[in-house]
């Protein structure tokens, strides 16, 4: 038996990065997902990974931070798949300032994804998990929801706010047989760092410089991998996990206790 065999997840943010290998690893252990993405060339190259695989997987454009996007994104997986057993929040968007550099657009911006759009994805899909007799949610966090990181103030909060509605929702539905838990990575190599590297060093060798710079700052030496996150959230997502709810993940290369 797969880990998660019978299982419907939605994945939000399952077309690149951690989404993608969250969506390809819960795949390869049986599950069938559901990629709610704005992206829907990015949603259509993991759902045809899937299939590669084995599995089945449908991409469905969703606007997270839009109510009446998430809820046809619903019905649509429903529709498609039945029922929901998991959701993995996982979609989010970065920002690069602190308190007093970031604009009023930016904060609003950052906080109408990561916070916004976890809560209407929570209040969409728990009544369905409810119904069925329970189900497992996965927060993606970070150690910015934890650790003070230089130039990263709306992202932080808006991490910090995702930690804060874990513990919430694994309070208030633990009696309904739902288990809810967050991971909280550390730097991963991603689209986004390469972007970021792209925009911000534009010099090839000032790039390569950074991106080493980056890469030390983990006390392991790297940055880490996407599929090393979707590892520790299939655990999670599965019966082994069984008796974990409540609970904040680091997977950060010692980041939080080493450095």
């Amino acid at each position: 038996m797969n880990k998660l065999d019978d299982k419907i997840a939605i994945v939000t943010g399952g077309g690149k990065g951690i989404g993608r290998a969250i969506s390809l690893r819960f795949a390869s252990e049986g599950g069938k997902g559901a990629s709610w993405e704005k992206d829907l060339d990015a949603a259509e190259e993991t759902s045809k990974q899937i299939s590669e695989l084995g599995g089945m997987s449908i991409r469905i454009e969703c606007e997270i931070s839009d109510k009446n996007s998430v809820s046809n994104a619903l019905k649509e997986t429903i529709d498609a798949l039945g029922k929901p057993t998991h959701l993995i929040n996982n979609a989010g968007i970065a920002h690069v300032g602190t308190a007093t550099t970031t604009t009023e657009e930016d904060f609003d911006r950052v906080m109408n994804v990561n916070t916004k759009g976890l809560f209407l994805c929570l209040k969409a899909v728990l009544p369905v998990l409810v119904d069925n007799g329970g189900g497992v949610i996965l927060n993606l966090a970070s150690i910015a929801s934890r650790l003070g990181i230089a130039d990263r103030f709306a992202y932080s909060a808006s991490k910090g706010a995702a930690l804060a509605m874990t513990l919430s929702v694994a309070k208030d539905y633990v009696d309904q047989g739902i288990r809810c838990n967050c991971l909280c990575p550390g730097r991963v190599h991603t689209p986004f760092v390469d972007g970021f590297l792209e925009k911000y060093y534009p010099d090839e060798n000032e790039r390569s410089e950074k991106f080493t710079e980056l890469s030390k700052y983990q006390p392991i030496g790297r940055m880490g991998e996407p599929e090393e996150i979707a590892s520790l959230a299939t655990f999670l997502c599965s019966d082994e996990a069984s008796f974990i709810t409540g609970s904040a993940y680091d997977v950060d290369g010692g980041t939080m206790t080493l450095r």
